[in-house]
């Protein structure tokens, strides 16, 4: 079971930290302050999620990987500790998760189906839903079989 819920917490984190980073993180976080505020527990969650906030987006602005992992850790063990101190949480936290989740609800799905005929083509090929950050460097050379011009 303890494994169960650090690999939750760890979930928990990762979720938690790429959402102060997005758009819908204004409406996560009253969900975030809410889940750390159940059964009494003591209010700082809300002032430490906004300090969270603020030292994850300049860690993003000044590419400060070390920093960003010390505050996903740091919520990774806040999690931890929360769903210890209260299993029962863990199911409001894979609920809260399920719902945080980015593309979570959204009921969007695509499917694509590529089909080459024909032709050969020496370059590469990429599919998927969402790439960024693309970079090739090709030759120029002639492939086997034909002629440079």
């Amino acid at each position: 079971m303890e494994a169960e819920l650090a690999a939750l917490a760890a979930s928990g984190a990762t979720t938690l930290v790429g959402l102060m980073v997005s758009e819908s993180w204004s409406q996560a976080r009253e969900r975030v302050v809410r889940f750390f505020g159940r059964g009494g527990a003591d209010g700082t969650a809300d002032e430490e999620l906004r300090l969270s906030e603020e030292e994850l987006v300049a860690a993003r602005a000044s590419e400060d990987e070390l920093a960003m992992a010390d505050i996903e850790a740091e919520w990774r063990m806040r999690l931890r500790r929360a769903l210890q101190a209260d299993p029962g949480a863990a199911e409001e936290l894979r609920s809260l998760l399920a719902e945080l989740a980015p593309g979570a609800g959204s009921g969007t799905s695509v499917t694509v189906n590529n089909s080459v005929n024909g032709v050969v083509r020496n370059g590469p090929v990429i599919q998927g839903q969402q790439i960024s950050h693309l970079t090739f460097h090709s030759s120029r050379s002639v492939p086997p079989g034909q002629s440079a011009g």
